[in-house]
Order: structure tokens, then sequence, then C-alpha cells
């Protein structure tokens, strides 16, 4: 049996999740715009090491369960041990979330960075309608890369020298067309969900801006700019030709390659625990109701 990616990634979704939300906005969005004022029983596509349910359950009413399902054993054992320390009503489940049927029917269906990664976003979002009672609601976290390539400022740095918005925004779409996979889908859920019969749709944007500040405390400043650096910001892209012949299969031309490389290469150069930066994901938070 092939290993499963994100088995082998668990640390660096551990250590990046804190880059996106901070914990006022979720409860602003669970108790004002979703309005979740009795227990709710939500099912979580894709769940990984259960971190949607850590930042939710505080937040929801108190009898309020979590289900979560995801392809990987390893993330699945790794939630079962995290919340077998804690009080909540929980269930994981490994299973292939392209083929599985849901048996019952939830509250809410939620993906946190899930459907990015599927080849059939649109088949997996019409699933987690189909496992939601009537009224209930349907949440989706999802990015939209090229706006977060667009939200990074370095200090003393010209911004086009080490984020090139045009050769990115090209090679996202290629790798669209390639893998069928859309790093964007963020700000297309909205409209999927509508095609697919939700209503009340709507999309808010993740208030998480991260600052790496010299003047912050410095426990703080290492773990920020080390979750950072795990979350692919300014690292060396590696040896030039492999990398620029890597860009060129998905999709840019030579030069558009070699600016690219160059790009990332300027930008791995600046970038370092004595920088000042600023970076927004501005994670996408789409919902519609069933």
């Amino acid at each position: 049996m092939t290993e499963y990616y994100w088995d082998k990634q668990i640390e660096y979704l551990r250590n990046t999740r804190g880059l996106y939300y901070n914990d006022d906005y979720l409860q602003f969005l669970v108790q004002s715009v979703w309005k979740l004022t009795k227990p709710v029983n939500m099912i979580d596509y894709g769940c990984g090491f259960g971190y949607l349910g850590l930042k939710l359950l505080p937040l929801l009413p108190e009898g309020s369960t979590y289900t979560g399902i995801d392809k990987g054993e390893g993330l699945i054992k790794e939630a079962q041990e995290i919340y077998s320390k804690l009080q909540y009503d929980t269930q994981f489940y490994v299973c292939d979330l392209e083929t599985a049927v849901m048996e019952r029917k939830y509250d809410l269906a939620v993906s946190h960075a899930f459907l990015l990664h599927m080849h059939n976003a649109k088949n997996i979002l019409q699933k987690m309608k189909e496992s939601v009672l009537p009224h209930g609601k349907v949440i989706c976290f999802e990015p939209h890369w090229i706006g977060g390539m667009a939200n990074y400022y370095v200090e003393n740095m010209q911004q086009s020298d080490v984020v090139r918005l045009g050769e990115l925004q090209k090679l996202f779409e290629e790798d669209l067309k390639r893998t069928g996979k859309d790093g964007n889908i963020g700000m297309r859920l909205p409209i999927l969900m509508s095609q697919l019969g939700l209503k009340y749709v709507e999309c808010r944007i993740s208030d998480k801006v991260n600052f790496l500040d010299q003047n912050m405390d410095v426990a703080q400043k290492n773990k920020l700019y080390h979750s950072l650096k795990e979350e692919g910001i300014g690292q060396n892209p590696g040896d030039a030709k492999q990398n620029v012949d890597n860009l060129i299969a998905r999709g840019l031309s030579a030069d558009e390659a070699k600016r690219q490389y160059k790009a990332e290469l300027a930008f791995s150069s600046v970038f370092n625990l004595d920088s000042w930066l600023m970076y927004a994901p501005n994670m996408k938070i789409s919902f519609g109701t069933v």
C-alpha cells in the first residue's frame, strides 16, 4: 500500500495552522453569523489531526459532537490521541472520501484546506451537502493562493522582486489544467455552492495578519518565523536547473521560469529571523444552507 503523503506532514500541519485565524473572529462567525445557539453534530471532511474541531468545539454550544474523516491512518491516529485527553464527544474514521457514502446526516459539514487537493472538488462538495440535514450548513475554509501571494510585505524589498504575481497566477492556472487541483478554489466555492443548490451562500475572509515584528517577544518571534518558513515563505528554491525545469514542466516559459526562480532566490536571501514581514493568508470561509 502506498504511504499517504499527508501522514508524513503532521508536524507541518501542526506548526502552520496558527497562521490562519484569530479565535475571536471564529467566535464572531459561530455566534453572530452562523448563529449556532443549540448543540450541533459536525462532520469534518479531510479532518487531518482534527484541527478544525479543536478550533470550533470550544466555541460551539455544549453538547455538540465532532466526527472526523480522513484517508490518512496516521492522521486519524494522531487525532484520536489528541482528543482522548479532551472531554468532547468525538468519532474518527479512516476512509477514502472520494468513494465513501455517509450513513447518517449532520447539522454541519465542514472542511479546512482540503478541497484544493481534490481532483473532483465539486463532487466532494456534493457529498458534503448530501450528508447535511435540512436547514443545516456546509462550511468550507479554503485558500485563494494568488490572493495570499499578494499579501506579503517585506521591509526594504521591492515586492515585485520577491513575489511575481503574473508568473504565479499563470503557474496556478496551469497547475489546475494539468492536475485538476485548484489552489484558488476559495474564491470559486460560493459559485459551486450555489450551483449545487445551497441557499443563502456567503463568503467571509479570515482576519489574521501575521506580523514578524523585531520588537516582539523573542520566543514568539522565533515561533512565528519558523511557522512562516514551514509554510514555504522565503524557502530556498534549491538547484537552479532542476527548479527551472520543473517550472517549465508546470507550464511557464523558459523566461518566466527563470524570473520566478530568481524571485524565490531573492526572497530566500533576504528573509531571516531579523526581517520585518507582514503576511495575511486571507483564507476564504464559504458557507451555505441545505
